[in-house]
């Protein structure tokens, strides 16, 4: 169902694409938008390997919500990890790329919302009081979105 990287000297493994989920901070967040145009957005998240789930916070209305109610299919892409390889080519450097395809749903339970929000606010704030207060502070205007992992892919290129 879903495609294979075309050049295969390029492609990750599925390990090191889900080590690179697990070690980066923000991706991009892409569904189905208005009028058939899709729609990009950068996003903090939680990558939940266990589960197979990637988690996020949002408002709970607007471009993203509208368009998850009509189609659940996403992308999500993360990438970073550059290093110079080549001396004579440090302007190019490589970069590395996973690329997960799901389907997203909105949290609607209160209770998953505020232990999602606590589960992934562990991973930016620098300690778990920090979190615990800004949880007490916001929390009720938060909406969190589950995106279930259907297919992850990697690659890794040479920006020339």
């Amino acid at each position: 169902m879903f495609r294979e990287i075309r050049k295969k000297k390029n492609a990750l493994s599925v390990d090191a694409a889900k080590e690179l989920l697990r070690s980066s901070k923000r991706g991009v967040f892409a569904v189905n938008g208005d009028d058939g145009y899709p729609y990009a957005i950068p996003i903090n998240y939680l990558y939940d390997e266990e589960g197979e789930k990637i988690i996020f916070h949002g408002a709970k209305a607007g471009h993203k919500v509208d368009s998850l109610r009509k189609c659940d299919k996403i992308c999500f892409t993360v990438y970073g990890n550059e290093t110079i390889k080549d001396k004579e080519h440090e302007w190019a450097p490589h970069l590395q790329s996973a690329v997960v395809f799901g389907r997203c749903h909105l949290v609607e339970d209160r209770e998953e919302t505020l232990e999602l929000i606590k589960r992934m606010a562990m991973k930016y704030y620098p300690d778990e009081k920090t979190v615990d207060d800004e949880v007490t502070e916001s929390g009720m205007a938060v909406q969190m979105f589950v995106i279930e992992i259907e297919h992850i892919s990697g690659k890794e290129v040479q920006e020339i």
